[in-house]
């Protein structure tokens, strides 16, 4: 039944996705209300909705744009779906603006097969990783995507491989001159962010770990299928499923080696899993199991989200 209702892609799924967003969004922000009620404050939570938005909607038009979903809202859903396992990152500012950017990154990179303005997708790829980086560091590692995409796509053309070092120089121009005029200490914090740490020992509660084996065991059930039926799928979306995949793959090595460890780091998985999802689901041919695994996944989420609150 509730994956009949986002097989197709309605103004009521995407209602349904806008308000439970709102409705979680919310409900985490009154449950850590800290008192503030100036005009900014309510401004900057509105301006975190905002981005938290656009990013679902970017992985949709991503998985639309390049022939990766059957015209479902299930990208959405399941976006929604990730964000309750893990309700801090609705606060997370830096980090949520971070993933914006490495989503616009991956909507140029996606669209690569198509070869239409190679060097101006690769370019502006690459600048808004650099971007992302500023506001946490190991995003940066998602240039390794861009020059997965090159090798796939524009290997040919030697000078697509020096775009992103100009986009590097360019983003660290702007950025050291910014800094120059209005705060030195962005520099020495985003140097000092520059670290590792592999411990996973961060967890201040049992239910914070409870969320992340539940993602972890959910994230490989998707990545599994994905893998399993990658040769039984188009050849020319095969490109695609392997930057979707290199992604998600990125994500996990952020999360690992950041230094100020939480499970919000898994933010930066979110659209490669959901878009995985998505196509896990479209390629189920028995409608009970897709319901099922909506089901699943959806009281995962609700258990995850209120038990964290």
């Amino acid at each position: 039944m509730i994956a009949s209702v986002f097989r197709k892609s309605t103004p009521l799924n995407y209602s349904i996705v806008i308000l439970g967003v709102l409705f979680f969004f919310f409900l985490y922000q009154i449950q850590h209300a800290t008192g503030e009620n100036s005009l900014v404050h309510f401004g900057f939570k509105f301006g975190l909705l905002a981005l938290i938005y656009a990013s679902i909607f970017i992985a949709n038009f991503i998985v639309k744009k390049n022939g990766l979903s059957k015209d479902s809202a299930f990208t959405v859903l399941f976006y929604l779906i990730f964000l309750m396992f893990f309700p801090p990152v609705l606060d997370d500012w830096k980090l949520i603006v971070s993933n914006f950017f490495v989503l616009l990154a991956m909507r140029r990179l996606v669209s690569l097969h198509s070869l239409k303005a190679p060097k101006e997708k690769i370019f502006d790829a690459s600048l808004w990783i650099f971007i992302a980086s500023i506001f946490h560091f190991w995003a940066i590692l998602f240039i390794l995507l861009v020059f997965i995409s090159i090798l796939f796509h524009a290997a040919r053309d030697y000078r697509n491989w020096f775009l992103p070092f100009i986009a590097f120089f360019t983003a660290a121009t702007v950025f050291l001159f910014f800094a120059t005029m209005f705060d030195k200490t962005w520099i020495d914090h985003l140097i000092h962010s520059a670290t590792f740490n592999f411990k996973i020992n961060y967890f201040t509660n049992n239910f914070q770990n409870v969320a992340l084996s539940i993602y972890a065991t959910v994230s490989l059930f998707f990545l599994v299928s994905l893998l399993m039926s990658l040769s039984n799928r188009p050849l020319i979306l095969h490109s695609s499923y392997k930057k979707i995949i290199s992604a998600f793959l990125i994500g996990i090595v952020i999360f690992v080696i950041s230094p100020s460890k939480s499970n919000d780091l898994v933010i930066f998985t979110f659209a490669p899993l959901a878009m995985m999802a998505t196509s896990h689901i479209e390629a189920t041919e028995a409608k009970w199991q897709r319901d099922v695994v909506v089901a699943i996944a959806i009281a995962c989420g609700l258990f995850c989200f209120f038990s964290q609150l």
